[in-house]
């Protein structure tokens, strides 16, 4: 068994020129590198480096970045993640987001950490990288086409199918706020408008050919971290628990608690709920199959085939899909729902704001803001599952209401008024994703005080330090000691540790490009443990917990202090007022926050991050401690 300690590899960087059509290579230091290794860290380390202050979103000098890590593509479950770091359309922030896929392992085997990507092309184009081979090329065919037309005429015209492509569909060419970037045609990096960013660059594709396979550095360690009876024993059961309904499973779960998201999260129950949950979509016959990622044994990913209706190309729906078009608009019609998550994949649209954003109009109709004068002649109520996928589609062409939906439901509020602006439901104008803060109070600080706007896979979870038992206590105990409770609803200061090392983990997560679902702080196929070990035996990098933690810490304070470079303060950091208000109806009845204590509580967090109580950002001493005094000056 190799024992020795290798050096920390160098990253190697891709930057692409659009304007001046100059591609080159260079490389960042193993010892930085180290600092941010991959992912979001080093997406957001670049973009300080080199992104001036106060640009435009779709300005030719915001930068398009895609980074993997040095631990992408290695032969084990949930290490083929990709994210993408950009400036936000949509928040005017830092914006960040995770995809998976084979894309990531694909773009890692040509030696590649991360693409920079800059300026703007002169006509639509798109990116051909086989290993030293790096081009730009005419993307006339396939402009205006949607993902699964763009990828065969792609393939069919580079004459190999080893080659996966990251694109954007129509939503992204016409410049959607949350327009997202999908490879797969079903892997979306979806929140915060990153194929919208892509669109305004001219840019419709990113395409690697696969080369060589990623190997190990200790062969012998790495094998036992796969082969071990623990992992033997846990993942076929995993796979077949979490892979057999995937997210789509929690609807009835969610429901039944009283806090699933419904009617623009003015309500937490859905009658007729059980009939978008995954269970319905296996017992109507509709899911024929499951997917899966590079080297993952979970095989998550939905596979929908309804006749005349829904193409099984483009997938099937997750449980945040089917909460946004289902219960966030009051809709129960499991078919609808299919259809609308395929449009989404097919014109390149994030499904959690896409769906959000129609539920935001569909009250603003039924209380009058809206009229069937400014919807197009559409009658947008809750309950009318019809519309749905006529508005998908105006959103993504910008026809019509569509072109307005289009800006995220922050922006439209702004333009509808007052009234309209207390039914905005997100955060730094990104929409909520399907988790009560009402239920999950950890959570809701972090959807607050989260820079890049309401995010679910930001922290572990208030649930799952409050389940009897406490079946996740010695993997949580690896990362800090917390009290765990007979109900998720408490907001202290063990909660607020609790959240705060949580943001931390998830941050590293998306810094190494490793999956939430399969490496995680609680209940994922692997623990903390495991990841220090895939370090190891991956890389040959002898790390610890702590050192992983800093990581993560690291990385969002990089981000804070990019939005506080935007005029971002502590202002920006509130949740919309109706998550004050107690539940109207079902098992959640009278659950809601109190608003003092929660800002207390946020006070808490402030202090406990090293930020300033009266910006909410970052202070000098924190960052000085995090190694990111380079910031100071």
């Amino acid at each position: 068994m190799t024992t020795m300690q290798k050096s920390f590899p160098d990253a190697i960087i891709l930057d692409v020129d659009l304007t001046n059509k100059n591609i080159s290579k260079r490389k960042l230091s193993g010892d930085l590198y180290k600092l941010y290794p991959g992912g979001s860290a080093l997406g957001v380390y670049l973009m300080l480096q080199e992104l001036k202050p106060n640009i435009d979103p779709f300005s030719p000098d915001n930068l398009l970045i895609f980074s993997v890590s040095p631990l992408t593509g290695l032969p084990i479950s949930g290490t083929s993640r990709l994210t993408i770091t950009t400036k936000s359309p949509l928040t005017g922030g830092c914006g960040d987001s995770q995809a998976g896929g084979n894309f990531p392992a694909y773009l890692k085997s040509n030696g590649y950490d991360a693409i920079v990507i800059r300026g703007k092309s002169e006509k639509p184009s798109y990116l051909y990288i086989d290993g030293e081979k790096a081009e730009i090329k005419d993307a006339k065919k396939i402009w205006g086409k949607v993902t699964g037309e763009s990828e065969e005429i792609i393939k069919k015209e580079i004459g190999n199918n080893k080659i996966e492509i990251a694109q954007i569909g129509p939503a992204g060419e016409n410049l959607v706020r949350y327009a997202c970037v999908i490879n797969m045609k079903t892997r979306a990096n979806g929140r915060n408008g990153t194929g919208a960013v892509m669109g305004s660059k001219n840019l419709k594709a990113v395409v690697v050919q696969r080369q060589k396979t990623i190997t190990p550095y200790d062969k012998e360690g790495f094998s036992t971290l796969i082969n071990s009876p623990e992992m033997k024993a846990r993942i076929p059961g995993f796979s077949k628990g979490f892979g057999e309904y995937g997210t789509s499973g929690t609807i009835i779960p969610m429901n039944s608690s009283g806090f699933l998201p419904t009617k623009n999260y003015s309500e937490g129950i859905l009658e007729g709920a059980a009939t978008i949950d995954g269970r319905a979509m296996d017992e109507t016959g509709i899911l024929k199959g499951r997917e899966t990622c590079y080297a993952c044994a979970v095989r998550c990913k939905r596979v929908v085939d309804i006749p005349g209706k829904v193409d099984p190309q483009y997938g099937g729906p997750e449980y945040e899909t089917l909460a946004t078009f289902g219960s966030y608009c009051g809709v129960t019609d499991l078919e609808t729902i299919c259809v609308c998550n395929q449009l989404c994949n097919m014109h390149g649209l994030d499904t959690i704001s896409t769906g959000a954003t129609i539920a935001f109009a569909m009250e603003c109709y039924e209380k009058g803001i809206l009229n069937q004068e400014n919807t197009d002649g559409l009658e947008i109520k809750f309950g009318n599952h019809e519309v749905l996928p006529i508005l998908v589609e105006k959103i993504a062409k910008r026809e019509g209401i569509g072109n307005l939906l289009a800006e995220g439901s922050k922006l439209y509020a702004d333009q509808l008024g007052e009234e309209a602006k207390s039914l905005f439901m997100g955060v730094k104008g990104q929409e909520f994703p399907a988790h009560m803060p009402q239920q999950k109070p950890g959570l809701g600080i972090i959807y607050a005080v989260n820079p890049y706007g309401a995010d679910h896979q930001t922290t572990e979870h208030d649930t799952m330090i409050a389940i009897p038992g406490s079946p996740f206590k010695s993997r949580t105990d690896l990362v800090g000691d917390y009290d765990h409770y007979e109900v998720p609803t408490i907001l202290d200061e063990n909660k607020i540790r609790y959240v705060f090392d949580g943001q931390c983990f998830y941050s590293m997560q998306n810094s190494l490009c490793l999956c939430t679902f399969a490496w995680g702080f609680a209940w994922q196929l692997y623990g903390p443990n495991h990841i220090v070990d895939l370090c190891k035996y991956g890389l040959g990098w002898e790390t610890n917990i702590k050192e992983l933690l800093e990581i993560g810490e690291r990385c969002f304070n990089m981000m804070k202090h990019f939005n506080a470079r935007e005029g971002f303060t502590k202002e920006d950091d509130k949740l919309p007022e109706r998550v004050f208000q107690p539940i109207p109806e079902g098992p959640g009845k009278g659950v809601g926050i109190n608003k003092e204590e929660f800002y207390k509580a946020q006070e808490m967090y402030y202090k406990m991050a090293g930020w300033d109580e009266k910006t909410g950002n970052p202070t000098e001493e924190t960052l000085k401690r995090l190694k990111l005094d380079w910031l100071l000056n």
